[in-house]
């Protein structure tokens, strides 16, 4: 699986960005995708996921409630809605493919990433 994402860019504190994660391959489905982050001098962190048909979605703390993960898997495409920016949402954006159900916030449990994109929220 290939995954590429896009979608970032500057916006001001209190706008909406809608990211995308575009795959190949015809077992995209069988992937669960999720959305990370990384923001400079700091780790990469783990923002949301989406199980393998749609039906369940998880969140980290900081985007409950403002970020929505959706799916089409007829398109290959997940997105990230984001929603009510803040500067510290400013980061490069990368989206990350994994077989595994358990420990989808870790990294190293991802088998294939995208190669990211950036946001910035300026207040």
């Amino acid at each position: 699986v290939q995954l590429q994402a896009s979608g970032g860019g500057s916006v001001q504190t209190g706008n909406s960005l809608r990211l995308s994660c575009a795959a190949s391959g015809r077992t995209f489905s069988s992937y669960g995708i999720s959305w990370f982050r990384q923001a400079p001098g700091k780790e990469r962190e783990f923002v949301a996921h989406i199980r393998t048909n749609g039906g369940s979605t998880y969140y980290a703390d900081s985007a409950k409630g403002r970020f929505t993960i959706s799916r089409d898997n007829a398109k290959n495409t997940v997105f990230l809605q984001m929603n009510s920016l803040n500067p510290e949402d400013t980061a490069v954006y990368y989206c990350a493919a994994t077989r595994l159900t358990l420990g989808i916030v870790i990294a190293r449990n991802y088998d294939y990433w995208g190669q990211g994109t950036l946001v910035t929220v300026s207040s």
